[in-house]
């Protein structure tokens, strides 16, 4: 942006105006995203302790940083008032739907009838799984206090997640579905992290 400050410029009053336009609203936008993560750091330093540390847990698994982890625990709350890892894949939206006739039952396209946030985020997070498991980088950074069961869940999720995105890949499906399909796989492992945290915390408050 600052080069383009300094150096893009038009003989043409009219594109030069419309160039300007567009910067202001690019630093515009940035201002404000600025501004909503600044509450959002203060909304999650103003969160029961409980909340902070799933927040925590959850950006141990690839594709889930600090926003990510926020939007899910925003839009779920607590994660163990599911009893099972289906119950979470249901409410989000992201479990197939069925037909049944007599003894046949038949799948077809996602529900899409969950939470549409939660499953927006969750397909953006399931990409990074199309890569090889691998831990460095921002990634170690955010795993770095987090206990040995959790980080073991997230190697667990990388080495699965992968695994599945090749074999339903090779199998000729669709990018989108593989996608899909990866995502429904992603929220088991941030059912079982959440739930796990949650227990921790819930027992270590108990035994002060």
């Amino acid at each position: 942006m600052e080069w383009i400050k300094r150096h893009v410029h038009f003989e043409q009053p009219a594109l030069e105006a419309t160039l300007r336009d567009y910067v202001q609203e690019v630093d515009h936008a940035a201002a404000l995203i600025e501004r909503l993560e600044k509450s959002i750091d203060e909304a999650i330093a103003a969160a029961l302790s409980e909340i902070r540390a799933v927040i925590e847990a959850l950006q141990a698994l690839r594709g889930i940083a600090k926003m990510t982890a926020v939007t899910i625990v925003s839009e779920v709350g607590a994660i163990s008032r599911f009893d099972n890892a289906r119950q979470s894949m249901s409410y989000s939206g992201l479990v197939p739907s069925e037909f049944s006739s007599g003894k046949r039952i038949r799948r077809g396209h996602i529900t899409k009838t969950g939470n549409a946030h939660l499953r927006r985020v969750i397909v953006e997070s399931s990409w990074s799984y199309r890569y090889r498991p691998w831990v460095g980088g921002e990634l170690r950074r955010r795993q770095q206090h987090l206990s040995d069961n959790i980080k073991e869940l997230a190697w667990k999720a990388q080495h699965g997640l992968y695994s599945r995105y090749k074999k339903l890949s090779a199998s000729g499906k669709n990018k989108a579905h593989v996608v899909t399909a990866v995502g429904r796989e992603l929220l088991g492992f941030i059912w079982a992290i959440g739930v796990k945290t949650e227990a921790q915390h819930r027992a270590q408050a108990s035994a002060a």
